[in-house]
């Protein structure tokens, strides 16, 4: 290299010798002079001293040269490879495609195939394994099977040329297969209701949607998990309305997951489908709402009434001297539904002074509920109240009492 200062021209005469060299090349050692040659140059545009231009919407000197080597130095990138460990890293990225796929019965079929024509293609080059195996796991560990062997080869870039270029060909073709597998997500929702026997309980479809006819039929023999399975797989408002229906109506011990995942982001439905449920399992989640939204309260206190837990019923009780008469009317009906005795004298103090008759005749109704001796005691001494539906409620207190 001259002593002299280089210049624009010099520079660029070097950099068009190195697009030459690239071009010439046919080995990673060629390729890595490629390089030597361009961290040089790079060096040198860098602690070189350019003119700057005159025109000052006109680009630097310094500035072209840069971008034209980065140009370059992508070239010369492109150009390496393919390695082994590209294959590898290819190789794994399909197991995890297996692996976390939701495939159909014809997608697994689908996956199978595509890895058994791997198997044939690699043998030539790696130890591979003779098959993929009875099922998806199996597919996968052959073709871990796989990528060990590549390794093992220890592949040159130059010397094992075509073996690697064969085996990046075959690898792209396992990728395209299994895109193109079946997976759940390709299906309509009717076609994946459909291959999951859902509508074989189904003489026929003159319900419509036959959706809505499955699911009478589910429900009638009490059968939760097809249930389950069309409200995780409907994308209709409208079917979703009725299979929470019907899981409300059946309270089956099988909903209380997904119930209660629906609960954790306020879902009022599931909120009632957990009081039908009646597990104490939700009680923890629910307690959480007790001071939420008017809506989401009231919706709360009726499930945690019906599933009659006792940690319930303190923060229920505290809701008695709420500002919305609606909240006091809710948590009083729900205590008398757990008819704990711990709630007499809180009801007994609402029924003497609130100031609405709802709310005064939802406490008689709940201390008619617990129907202990002291409980009926306080409710039947309303006989001549001025609410009918207290009035109502302290006979039937008498009653009880006089049974």
């Amino acid at each position: 290299m001259s002593d002299e200062e280089p210049t624009v021209e010099s520079l660029r005469e070097r950099l068009e010798a190195i697009e030459e060299q690239l071009e010439a090349a046919e080995t990673e050692a060629d390729l890595d002079d490629v390089a030597d040659e361009i961290d040089a140059l790079e060096a040198d545009v860098e602690a070189a001293d350019l003119p700057e231009p005159d025109d000052e919407d006109e680009t630097p000197a310094a500035e072209e040269l840069a971008d034209e080597i980065e140009s370059v130095t992508g070239d010369l990138e492109d150009a390496r490879g393919p390695y082994a460990e590209d294959i590898v890293t290819s190789i794994e990225d399909a197991v995890d495609a297996i692996e976390s796929g939701e495939w159909t019965d014809t997608g697994e079929e689908q996956v199978h195939e595509a890895v058994e024509s791997y198997l044939d293609a690699g043998d030539e080059y790696v130890d591979a394994p003779s098959s993929s195996g009875d099922d998806l796991d199996s597919a996968a560990e052959a073709l871990d099977d796989v990528a060990a062997g590549v390794e093992k080869a220890d592949l040159d870039p130059d010397e094992d040329a075509d073996a690697i270029a064969a085996l990046v060909e075959a690898t792209d073709a396992l990728d395209e297969d299994l895109d193109a597998a079946e997976e759940w997500d390709d299906l309509s929702v009717r076609q994946q209701l459909d291959s999951q026997g859902y509508y074989d309980v189904l003489e026929h479809r003159k319900d419509f949607p036959p959706e809505w006819g499955a699911l009478k039929v589910y429900e009638k023999r009490g059968e939760a998990e097809p249930i389950l399975l069309a409200l995780d797989t409907f994308d209709s408002d409208f079917m979703e309305e009725h299979a929470m229906d019907a899981l409300e109506r059946m309270g089956p011990e099988e909903a209380l997951d997904e119930m209660l995942a629906r609960a954790e982001k306020r879902d009022k439905h599931a909120i009632r489908v957990l009081g039908t449920i009646g597990s104490e399992e939700p009680v923890d989640t629910l307690l959480e709402y007790v001071d939420a939204d008017v809506g989401l309260q009231k919706v709360t206190f009726q499930a945690l009434g019906k599933i009659g837990s006792e940690d319930a019923v303190q923060p229920l009780a505290d809701q008695l001297v709420a500002d919305d008469a609606e909240v006091r009317s809710a948590a009083a009906r729900a205590l008398g539904l757990i008819g704990d005795t711990r709630a007499i004298d809180p009801l007994a103090k609402v029924l003497d002074d609130d100031e609405s008759g709802s709310v005064r005749a939802s406490a008689a109704w709940a201390l008619v509920q617990i129907g202990t001796d002291d409980a009926l005691a306080e409710a039947s001494e309303y006989a001549d109240d001025r609410e009918y539906l207290v009035q109502a409620e302290a006979e039937k207190a008498r009653d009880e009492t006089t049974a």
